[in-house]
């Protein structure tokens, strides 16, 4: 039986960050699919099909190592984990403050579904400090983002912060 592992995020851009978890994941599953989560509260910059296009061509090295699938989802991450077979929920953790938000959600997932485990990777160190909110915020102001983000999605970022 093959063992598959969900990564959900809103990926608004994807990060190197994202991609090192992805590239780590991907050595504990046969299949990971990366779950998109649609989102409009948080008003994401790329729309949906953006974030999934980026998504599959920056993770195309990796499908050697894993089956690698980009689906959208709009409902709990534990119910969408269910509807793709997932044994797992694979999370990031750059900081205290995530764990503490992460341990939460961990704890109600539990509630809903106790045959789905959470596995968190430590972000690495050289990521630790980059979020997606910031980059953008980095990408309006016209610095360098560079070492945060994929060279194609720090193309389509500073496109779109100059209005392309």
């Amino acid at each position: 039986m093959a063992r598959v592992g969900l990564y959900p995020g809103t990926f608004d851009p994807m990060t190197n960050g994202h991609l090192d978890i992805i590239g780590r994941a991907v050595k504990l599953v046969d299949k990971l699919v990366i779950g998109v989560a649609i989102n409009r509260d948080k008003g994401p910059m790329f729309s949906l099909e953006e974030r999934v296009e980026m998504i599959i061509r920056e993770t195309t090295p990796l499908r050697a190592l894993a089956e690698i699938e980009v689906r959208p989802f709009e409902s709990l991450t534990i119910q969408f984990a269910r509807t793709v077979g997932a044994s797992m929920v694979v999370r990031g953790l750059r900081a205290v403050a995530d764990f503490e938000y992460e341990f939460q959600m961990t704890a109600m997932n539990q509630q809903l579904d106790r045959d789905i485990e959470t596995v968190f990777l430590m972000a690495d160190p050289r990521h630790q400090a980059v979020a997606s909110r910031l980059v953008k915020e980095i990408a309006r102001l016209n610095g360098d983002i560079g070492l945060f983000v994929p060279a194609g999605v720090a193309e389509r970022l500073m496109e779109k912060v100059r209005g392309g």
